[in-house]
């Protein structure tokens, strides 16, 4: 097909009369018009066929082929010489070529809506694919140079709404499919149909629809049964139009949502603690030392805590906020800090691995201890003994009422200990060292370890005894572990983990509720608060520029100071009073049943 010469007025309207002159079969007669076709029809399709063949060859002549189908339709217009039958076969001719170039002419081109898509979930395991749908990712660490202090984590709040969502999202996609996880709220019954199909067995009796007697609208006193021969219908139409309509059916729902996910929206939920984001308090600490096997903090039952900064140990008063300087070391530094359980003394391990006794009320050297041949980094008082960590990767016990330097050694850790923790209770010592170990040892047998831990794969300094539950250990690893592991010391095994996202200095448990709190280093260098056994993030504290390196506990368990590199030591309020027990009136102290 050529559009050559369609500009000329009569070449257009010879090749259209060309055409229409072939015999073509048709479904029209010639002597029989169709209907709706008149003589003016088949000039309008030679100019159809003209536009075709324009769109077809988009060439230079399609100005040509426009001009040609005018004239075409002038032309035809105002002599009006092709008849009826002509007409019809000329638009047989049309809808062939049409068939032949794009298709069946009369076929409509399908609309294709992609903005939808409705999976077909008939015939799927909808329990075992959603047992497959990982848990929303956690950030992960980055590794490299230090960034900026970060906002800190989403609250328990946000966490729980975000929670309570895949909970709603999950049980109006699937219903019953999928079998519901969450213990906070429990249907009563499961969602009805409308209308029922029959009686539901989770619904009572009463509140069953059924289908009335035939004798709907008919009734008959007692004393007239005998003369009609009736019967009054057990379920009259009062008593069935008593029954007040069930706010679980669909139909008296006013909302889009079932009432499986009403009552799990409605369940009551647990009210959140309000944690103070800022602290209350932050003293400056020059000379405080970023090292991370060091133990340079701690906070006496006599409401006093020390501080070792470079080669002195300083003393802040927490009720009247006075600060004392308790000694000078010559030709050495502090190293590591811890008060005796209850009394005024104060030990101090140094550099050099010597051991001091201070009389903190009376600003008086009581003794200095020997054994040591590195530095002293980890101090624990069990009463009168005191145990102590060195670099030489020994640890020693020391009765400070008798005159001998140590009075038991014990050998285990490969490398420097650089974490202690008594559980007096138990008579337990737990020890963590850089060779990513944790020793559980016993004071009637410390010959050799109770129970060698290896689950952490970085240096561990973190370590806490649970005053809530008995034997239950919790200790935190390195830069390169990250987590926070729960030990049982009563059978030798591990109960559970959480990954915390960045190093773990230190671990400390409430005194007063089942919590704990742990400060980071790399990369998050925060406050975390934890609820155990759930280990939900209760609260995340920010304000420190560099590791938390030293956290401390008030005598009450209500507030807590840490110290970083940053040389700022800050004092934050995260955990309530202790609730004394009322009974007939009065409030007593009752103690922890182990």
């Amino acid at each position: 097909m050529s559009l050559h010469g369609a500009g000329m007025p009569g070449a257009a309207s010879d090749d259209a009369g060309a055409r229409f002159s072939k015999p073509l079969p048709s479904t029209a007669t010639p002597d029989r018009p169709i209907a709706g076709f008149n003589a003016l029809s088949a000039p309008s399709t030679t100019a159809m066929r003209a536009s075709s063949e324009q769109f077809l060859h988009h060439g230079p002549s399609s100005s040509r082929a426009s001009s040609a189908s005018r004239q075409a339709r002038s032309s035809a217009a105002h002599s009006g010489t092709e008849g009826p039958g002509r007409a019809s076969d000329g638009l047989d001719a049309l809808d062939k070529q049409r068939e032949r170039l794009y298709g069946s002419p009369r076929r409509k081109r399908q609309r294709i809506d992609a903005d939808r898509f409705i999976p077909a979930r008939s015939g799927r395991d909808l329990q075992s694919g959603y047992q497959l749908i990982p848990p929303p990712p956690r950030p992960a660490p980055e590794r490299g140079r230090p960034r900026s202090p970060p906002r800190g984590y989403r609250s328990q709040k946000s966490e729980e709404a975000d929670q309570t969502f895949r909970e709603l999202l999950r049980t109006e996609l699937f219903e019953d499919t999928v079998p519901q996880t969450s213990p906070r709220w429990t249907p009563e019954h499961e969602r009805m149909r409308t209308p029922p199909r029959g009686p539901d067995p989770a619904l009572p009796t009463s509140l069953t629809p059924s289908t009335p007697q035939k004798n709907l609208f008919s009734y008959v006193s007692p004393r007239h049964q005998h003369l009609v021969g009736l019967s009054t219908p057990r379920k009259t139409p009062q008593r069935a139009h008593s029954l007040l309509p069930d706010p679980r059916l669909d139909t008296y729902s006013t909302t889009p949502i079932t009432y499986n996910s009403q009552q799990m929206l409605l369940a009551p939920r647990r009210q959140h603690r309000t944690v103070s984001k800022v602290p209350f308090k932050v003293l400056d600490a020059p000379n405080l030392a970023e090292d991370f096997y060091l133990n340079l903090m701690d906070w006496g039952s006599s409401d006093v805590l020390a501080v070792g900064l470079g080669s002195g140990v300083f003393m802040y008063n927490a009720q009247n906020g006075k600060v004392a300087k308790l000694c000078t070391l010559e030709d050495d530094k502090v190293t590591s800090v811890s008060w005796i359980q209850k009394g005024t003394h104060i030990a101090i391990g140094t550099k050099k691995g010597l051991v001091q006794i201070w009389d903190a009320q009376k600003f008086k050297r009581m003794r200095t201890m020997t054994g040591h041949t590195a530095r002293v980094g980890s101090l624990a008082w069990n009463a009168h003994i005191l145990s102590t960590g060195s670099r030489d990767r020994t640890i020693l016990h020391r009765d400070v009422r008798a005159p001998d330097q140590w009075v038991k050694q014990l050998i285990g850790h490969k490398q420097e200990v650089c974490g202690l923790k008594w559980n007096c209770q138990d008579g337990q010592l737990a020890s963590g060292s850089n060779d990513n170990t944790v020793l559980v040892w016993d004071k009637l047998q410390d010959h050799k370890p109770l129970w060698t831990f290896t689950e952490h794969i970085a240096a561990v300094k973190a370590l806490a005894w649970s005053p809530h539950q008995r034997g239950l250990l919790a200790s935190g690893g390195g830069t390169a572990d990250r987590r926070i592991i729960f030990h049982d010391t009563v059978r030798g095994n591990v109960r559970n983990d959480v990954d915390t996202g960045s190093q773990v200095c230190n671990l400390m448990w409430s005194k007063n509720s089942n919590e704990l709190v742990s400060t980071h280093g790399y990369i998050q260098n925060n406050l975390v608060i934890w609820k155990y056994p759930s280990m939900s993030r209760v609260a995340s504290l920010t304000g420190h520029t560099y590791r938390v390196l030293y956290l401390a506990m008030s005598p009450d368990g209500t507030q807590v100071v840490t110290g970083a590199g940053d040389e700022t030591l800050r004092f934050w309020e995260v955990f309530k009073p202790k609730q004394p027990v009322r009974l007939l009136g009065g409030s007593i102290d009752l103690p922890v049943i182990r």
